[in-house]
């Protein structure tokens, strides 16, 4: 297993990776970053509430993709198949769960 430090929002978190992974979750982090970022000032946002809203652009981003309603900032993205859909759904769950943990240890 490898850890990786990631960079989101502005904060830095350990995560554990399968080997040879890392390259891929280090792209997945750039993404998740810069939905991070388009959520607002970093700094006036708690973790978990950074994390949550990050999360929520990523589901509205990819709920827009699968009905054909993403609005026209999206429409330069690449169409994706079906099994990256199925990877980032697991992505955006897993995220998610981890928010939930951070928002219940915060609490």
């Amino acid at each position: 297993m490898a850890q990786m430090k990631l960079e989101i929002g502005g904060r830095s978190f350990m995560v554990t990776c399968q080997d040879g992974e890392e390259a891929h979750l280090a792209k997945l982090a750039g993404m998740v970053d810069r939905k991070a970022r388009e959520s607002g000032d970093p700094a006036g946002l708690t973790e978990s509430r950074m994390l949550l809203f990050t999360s929520l652009l990523l589901a509205d981003e990819l709920h827009g993709e699968q009905t054909g309603t993403a609005d026209a900032s999206d429409a330069s993205l690449p169409a994706q198949s079906e099994s990256i859909d199925e990877q980032t759904v697991s992505v955006l769950e897993k995220l998610a769960d981890r928010a939930e943990q951070l928002a219940n240890s915060l609490e």
